[in-house]
C-alpha cells in the first residue's frame, strides 16, 4: 500500500495465511488470487500468521521462519505488490498480542466452545480433552489481528465465517462499553472457497492431496496423473459425470475456455480421463508459468526479500501502534 494514500480514502482489508509450507491451489483459489485483485480496490494488510501456527504445530516452531519466507515468495510470485499492500509477519507486531489480551475479557469460554469451526478441529485432530488455551482462543487472536488495523472487510473461506462473526461480536461489545472505535468487518467470500484436492476431498496439507502453486511442470504432471475422477466411470467407453470430478473443477478454474468442450466430451465418452488429465496438466503449467518466474526472481535476491519484509512489518507496526493508542485513550488505561 502506497504510504501516500490519504487516510480513509479506501476501506481497509486484513487477511493472512498460516506459514505451514508452500501454498497450494486451494490457497490460491480460496484467497491469494482474490487478494491480488483486492489490492487495487482496498487498503490491504496481508499477514503471515506465524503465532497461529503454534496452536497446532508448537513442536515444529523451528520451521516457521523458513515457511514464512516461502510464503512471502509465493505471495510476491502470485502478484501481491508491496507498493500497493502491506505485507508483514504477525509476530513482528506485538500490538496484536496486547489487543488479544483485552479482547479475551469480552468473550466467554462457552461462546468459544460453541464455535463450529473449533468443534470440527477438535474432531478432525482427535484432540479429545487435550485442548490448549491458545487453541480455544484462536478466534480471539484472529479478532485482534483484524481489529488492530480497523479493517472493514476480511476475505475468507466459508469455514472462517464463524470466526469472523466472533470478531464482529467482540467489536460490538468493545464499542458498546467504551465508545465507537472498531468497524464490524464484513466477509468477502470467494467462489472457490472449498477447492478439491487430488483425492476429490477439500485440498489440504493435512490430507496430503495438494498441488503447490510453485510446483515445477514435472511435479504438476506427476500430481495430476493419479488424481480423482468420476468413480462411476470404470471403462474408457463409459459416459462420465464431470460434476463429480475434481479434474473438471480444475478445468473450470484454470482452463475455463475449455470447460464446455471438456464436459461434453466427458459425458459422451469422446475423451478419456487420461487424455483429459494430460490436456489439463499442460494448461495449468502455462497458467502458473508467470508466477514461477516472478517467484524465482525474488528467490534469487534474498536481500531484496529481507527489505520487503522489514518495510512491511514497520508499516504494520505504525498503524497498530496508532490503534492501541486509541484503545488506551478510550479505555483510560495503558
Amino acid at each position: 500500500m502506497a504510504e501516500t494514500s490519504p487516510q480513509g480514502a479506501r476501506k481497509i482489508i486484513l487477511s493472512g495465511n498460516r506459514p505451514t509450507g508452500r501454498l497450494h491451489w486451494g490457497n490460491y483459489t480460496g484467497a491469494l488470487e482474490n487478494w491480488v485483485r483486492l489490492q487495487d480496490q482496498y487498503d490491504c494488510y496481508f499477514m503471515v500468521a506465524d503465532w497461529h501456527v503454534l496452536t497446532t504445530a508448537l513442536d515444529r516452531a523451528e520451521l516457521i521462519g523458513h515457511h514464512s519466507r516461502e510464503m512471502f515468495l509465493d505471495w510476491l510470485g502470485a502478484g501481491l505488490d508491496p507498493e500497493k499492500s502491506v505485507l508483514f509477519i504477525q509476530s513482528e507486531v506485538k500490538e496484536h498480542a496486547e489487543l488479544y489480551l483485552i479482547l479475551g475479557m469480552l468473550i466467554t469460554m462457552g461462546r468459544l466452545e460453541r464455535n463450529p469451526t473449533f468443534k470440527e478441529q477438535v474432531k478432525d485432530l482427535d484432540l479429545g480433552g487435550e485442548i490448549s488455551y491458545g487453541h480455544l482462543g484462536y478466534p480471539v487472536l484472529q479478532a485482534a489481528d483484524i481489529l488492530v488495523y480497523k479493517a472493514h472487510a476480511v476475505p475468507v473461506g466459508e469455514d472462517q465465517l464463524p470466526h469472523l462473526e466472533l470478531t464482529r461480536e467482540m467489536a460490538r461489545k468493545f464499542n458498546r462499553l467504551f465508545g465507537e472505535l472498531f468497524p464490524e468487518p464484513e466477509p468477502l467470500v470467494t467462489r472457490f472457497a472449498r477447492f478439491p484436492g487430488t483425492d476429490g476431498k477439500r485440498m489440504s496439507k493435512s490430507l496430503g492431496n495438494t498441488i503447490e502453486i510453485s510446483a515445477t511442470p514435472d511435479e504438476i504432471r506427476e500430481k495430476i496423473r493419479p488424481a480423482f475422477t468420476d468413480p462411476a466411470r470404470l471403462r474408457r467407453s463409459d459416459p462420465g459425470h464431470p460434476e463429480v470430478c475434481a479434474v473438471y473443477t480444475w478445468y473450470q478454474k484454470f482452463l475455463p475456455e475449455q470447460e464446455a468442450l471438456t464436459a461434453e466430451e466427458c459425458r459422451s465418452a469422446a475423451r478419456g480421463c487420461v487424455d483429459c488429465k494430460k490436456i489439463l496438466a499442460e494448461g495449468v503449467i502455462e497458467y502458473f508459468a508467470p508466477l514461477r518466474e516472478r517467484r524465482a526472481a525474488y528467490e534469487s535476491d534474498p536481500g531484496k526479500l529481507d527489505e520487503i519484509i522489514s518495510h512491511g512489518c514497520e508499516q504494520a507496526r505504525k498503524v497498530a501502534r496508532g490503534t492501541m493508542e486509541d484503545v488506551h485513550r478510550i479505555m483510560g488505561i495503558g
